[in-house]
């Protein structure tokens, strides 16, 4: 907190402050230069007072559209978006969340109207949004219910079956809203072996982000060697519960250490 522009008499006072600002929209930029604080730090006070990483409290939900403009699936390896998506409730405000885009074509792609889909790293639901609005049934947790809290605002919007509007998919014909509760991702003891049609879900990063004020069993605390012996815990019960022959798609990033990329 180097270079602070604004002295305060404690802390608190400082955060208190950065809050109020967050809370009015400023910018991180500005607020850095503002009180001589890091963009981390500002992360970590919003995290603490929170509950949860989120880079903006007041972020509009109105909606506009149900649905992206001119979406096509994809048809190769390689993905790449020019925008990040923001039909239905989808926003950014949510730290390390990823691209709606990405969801819908693995939805598409790997189950059918009315299929069960899984994501136990849920955040701010982006993966059940998308199940509502593909005409799929979604079972979503995630173990900071702040999150789930979030999430369960996201997906709370009205839509009507006549606008399941997917030309590729006839069978399209009801909306199924998503069961959003907290949850740990290595216990997935309420399902029954063979029941997911898809899983589709974004764990957090190994140390990078942290998504929670140090809750207890947070994964996005551990670093690598702690995280991936967490995520084999995963993997295990992924495949009890998924049915044999259907697919687990799950989008996590490869971590740093002193400048170097480590594998995950």
């Amino acid at each position: 907190m180097s270079n602070q522009k604004i002295n305060f008499k404690t802390e608190s006072e400082l955060q208190e402050a950065i809050v109020k600002e967050k809370a009015k929209g400023t910018p991180d930029l500005e607020i850095g230069r503002k009180y001589g604080v890091t963009f981390r730090y500002i992360e970590r006070v919003i995290t603490r007072t929170q509950g949860l990483n989120i880079s903006a409290l007041k972020v509009s939900k109105k909606i506009k559209k149900l649905h992206p403009k001119d979406f096509n699936q994809e048809k190769t390896t390689v993905w790449s978006f020019k925008q990040r998506g923001n039909w239905a409730t989808h926003s950014g405000e949510y730290r390390g969340n990823w691209s709606p885009y990405i969801p819908r074509n693995v939805i598409l792609k790997y189950s059918k109207p009315g299929e069960l889909v899984l994501d136990y790293f849920c955040g701010a639901g982006t993966t059940a949004v998308e199940c509502k609005l593909l005409g799929r049934k979604c079972v979503a947790f995630d173990i900071n219910d702040r999150a789930i809290e979030l999430a369960r605002k996201n997906v709370d919007f009205n839509i009507k079956s006549q606008q399941l509007t997917l030309i590729s998919e006839k069978s399209l014909t009801a909306v199924y809203e998503p069961k959003i509760m907290v949850g740990d991702a290595r216990d997935l003891s309420f399902l029954q072996d063979n029941s997911i049609d898809l899983i589709c879900s974004h764990p957090p990063y190994a140390n990078i982000i942290h998504y929670t004020d140090s809750k207890k069993g947070d994964l996005s605390f551990f670093d690598i060697d702690d995280f991936l012996k967490e995520m084999s815990k995963v993997a295990k019960e992924s495949f009890r519960v998924l049915k044999p022959g259907r697919q687990c798609a799950i989008l996590i990033g490869d971590t740093r250490r002193k400048k170097h990329v480590i594998r995950v």
